[in-house]
């Protein structure tokens, strides 16, 4: 495991989510809890956590929905036509795309990695869409959904989409009424963090990674976006990313103190401490929490630190 300091740190402003009243109006909508995290602040030594808990969001157990359904509705908007739809997933994006597709009457492909268990292929296949599997990585089936001939909903890239997709990651921010001293985001591409380091400006952010798809940890190194190759093969399946979005990677640059690589077991570890306090979550749901306990003393932080995490899944089979 490591831990890097990002020498390019620096300010960032905060921005409103404009999302933030669309949500409001979708039906079976509601803020999602802010868990008092007893057992999870002891074991960091810190005076309190809270875990923004994303493991039910508008029926899915993921907070990809926010991103997808308004992206989805901007880019309606704007075209004024009805496109067919396609993403790539590791699994919880894709699932949302699809399921804003099915209640929009959209055809929606889903391009998904071939190492995707087989239980995420079939519930994003169940809400109407078409999955084709892609030999390769994330990033192949990236590719492969920009080729499709259709308008591709994805939380990476430097257009209009992925900008839209992070303003709607905005929502969880904006539900969140505490201001903490300190922050833990998951990186993958890049675009849930960059949400979270604008609405959490001024407080210490860390970013967190697997070992073995640490893309921002290695750009910061370089100085700049770089690819780390695969194989992309964490547990942490939601974070199996070679590359930066582009989009994603001025603000990630500057806004996160210190970017750490994780191993899968600490991943595992952080899990069944959640759980202990009430939260259910996948492990990259957990993985900002694991993260802080795997680099708390590194990281300094201290007995009267109050500290966010999100747990951006839940039981990913349902």
């Amino acid at each position: 495991m490591r831990l890097v300091v990002n020498p390019l740190a620096g300010p960032v402003e905060r921005e409103a989510a404009g999302a933030y009243d669309f949500h409001r109006a979708l039906p079976g909508y509601a803020p999602t809890p802010l868990v008092d995290a007893r057992a999870a602040a002891e074991a960091l030594g810190v005076a309190r956590v809270w875990v923004k808990d994303e493991s039910s969001r508008l029926g899915l157990p993921s907070f990809k929905i926010l991103g997808a359904s308004w992206a989805i509705h901007r880019a309606l908007e704007v075209r004024g036509d009805r496109p067919r739809l396609a993403c790539a997933t590791d699994g919880n994006h894709g699932r949302a795309v699809a399921r804003v597709a099915r209640e929009r009457g959209l055809e929606a492909t889903v391009f998904v990695p071939a190492d995707m268990i087989a239980a995420r292929r079939e519930a994003i296949a169940a809400e109407g869409a078409r999955v084709e599997v892609v030999d390769g990585s994330y990033d192949d089936a990236v590719e492969r959904a920009a080729e499709a001939g259709a308008l591709v909903i994805q939380d990476t890239g430097a257009d209009e989409v992925p900008r839209w997709t992070v303003e709607g990651y905005g929502t969880i921010g904006a539900e969140i009424d505490v201001e903490p001293d300190v922050v833990a985001v998951q990186v993958g591409v890049g675009s849930f963090a960059a949400a979270m380091v604008r609405r959490f400006a001024g407080a210490r952010i860390v970013g967190v990674e697997p070992m073995t798809a640490a893309c921002a940890l290695a750009s910061i190194e370089a100085g700049e976006p770089v690819e780390v190759p695969g194989p992309h093969d964490s547990v942490m399946a939601g974070l199996n990313c070679g590359r930066v979005s582009p989009g994603a990677w001025p603000v990630v640059s500057r806004g996160i103190e210190a970017f750490a690589a994780i191993s899968d077991d600490r991943a595992g570890e952080a899990v069944r401490l959640l759980a202990r306090d009430g939260v259910t979550a996948g492990e990259s749901g957990a993985a900002g929490l694991a993260g802080l306990l795997a680099f708390r003393d590194e990281l300094s932080l201290a007995p009267g630190d109050s500290v966010l995490v999100v747990n951006t899944e839940g039981d990913t089979t349902i």
